[in-house]
């Protein structure tokens, strides 16, 4: 199982196995705070793509095609993180962006539930 959380929000050890989806690390959080068992920062958007897509909503689908792009171009990570999740029953994608709608962790996850159909 796959759960989204804020890095901000109150850590849970129904966690289970946390992994941090974002590129940088989030502004005043500390290590021992955050309760981060793994940094795959390899998962997250480029820093180009990051930029580029600013949280604009208006940028959203446009950038959700973009990270779908770069995600099957890092096959060798996503494959690594297949395994994580086959080893983990439970597994919390953690972001730091504000927009719990529309952000990397809701496009990873749709971009591994659509390959685990397909």
């Amino acid at each position: 199982m796959i759960k989204l959380k804020r890095v901000y929000d109150k850590y849970s050890s129904e966690d289970g196995f946390r992994i941090l989806v974002d590129r940088l690390w989030p502004r005043g959080v500390s290590k021992e705070k955050a309760h981060i068992d793994l940094w795959l920062k390899e998962i997250a958007p480029s820093d180009e793509l990051r930029k580029w897509f600013s949280h604009d909503p208006e940028r959203w689908e446009e950038f959700a095609k973009r990270y779908f792009r770069e995600l099957k171009d890092h096959s060798d990570v996503v494959r690594g993180l297949k395994d994580i999740l086959r080893k983990n029953k439970t597994v919390t994608f953690v972001y730091s962006a504000k927009d719990k709608e529309r952000n990397n962790a809701i496009t990873l996850n749709e971009f591994l539930r659509r390959a685990q159909n397909s």
